[in-house]
């Protein structure tokens, strides 16, 4: 099971609390510390810094969007291609979740938003057991060719980001996840935002208030065993 870090020093404001950005913004500041992160995701909220580029960059903000995206597992859609992409490649979870924020982190990627500390954090959080790597390979090479990463919490998933260098490397990726969430009892997977791409996969948006009723009802049931059995290595 995930070991349960030391509890945060923080208390964060409730959602309603909003101080800006469009009304995403909960509060900016505290650290990235495992039991404030963990605090963070039961509370609803996630960390990404203010803006990409200058001072902003180096401010965490602690976000709370409204409305908020999540992909209902029982609404992957997986096109005929997709369907055939997977049995491409191998897919396998927290065998490489370095490389794997390593590749979601890549500068040159527009947007790029994970600094350093982020990923320092993110990898403590895997190795404590709560932050996961579903990893897309290529079986002659043994190349990683996609995958995510992101929070688990009893039947919550909150995916922070994805990448490929294969076409649809990262959609087999979400394929295996959704079907490990759905096999192990989850029932709540976050994104976040929505996107064009993400919305072609099934991905909804949900008001604030409906959201934080997916969450209380998610971080009641167990996490699922493939990542229960996770040490976070």
């Amino acid at each position: 099971m995930p070991n349960e870090p030391a509890p945060s020093q923080w208390t964060f404001p409730p959602a309603e609390a909003v101080i800006g950005v469009e009304g995403e913004v909960v509060g900016v500041g505290a650290d990235l510390e495992p039991g404030t992160l963990l605090a963070a995701y039961r509370a609803g909220l996630f960390p990404m810094p203010l803006s990409t580029t200058g001072r902003a960059a180096r401010k965490i903000a602690w976000w709370s969007p409204d409305p908020r995206a999540v992909l209902p597992l029982d609404g992957l859609r997986v096109s005929r291609s997709l369907r055939k992409a997977c049995a491409r490649f191998e897919v396998r979870v927290d065998t490489a979740f370095p490389e794997v924020i390593d590749a979601c982190a890549d500068p040159s990627r527009t947007g790029a938003w994970i600094t350093a500390d982020i990923r320092r954090a993110y990898t403590e959080l895997h190795r404590l057991g709560w932050a996961h790597s579903v990893e897309a390979w290529d079986p002659a090479s043994g190349a990683l060719t996609g995958g995510l990463y992101g929070v688990g919490i009893g039947g919550l998933f909150a995916g922070e980001s994805m990448f490929h260098r294969a076409t649809d490397a990262s959609k087999v990726a979400l394929v295996h996840l959704v079907e490990v969430l759905r096999e192990g009892g989850a029932s709540l997977l976050d994104v976040q935002w929505e996107t064009p791409h993400l919305a072609s996969l099934g991905v909804i948006t949900v008001s604030r208030p409906r959201y934080y009723e997916l969450l209380t009802e998610a971080l009641a049931r167990p996490t699922p065993t493939a990542f229960a059995r996770s040490t976070g290595k």
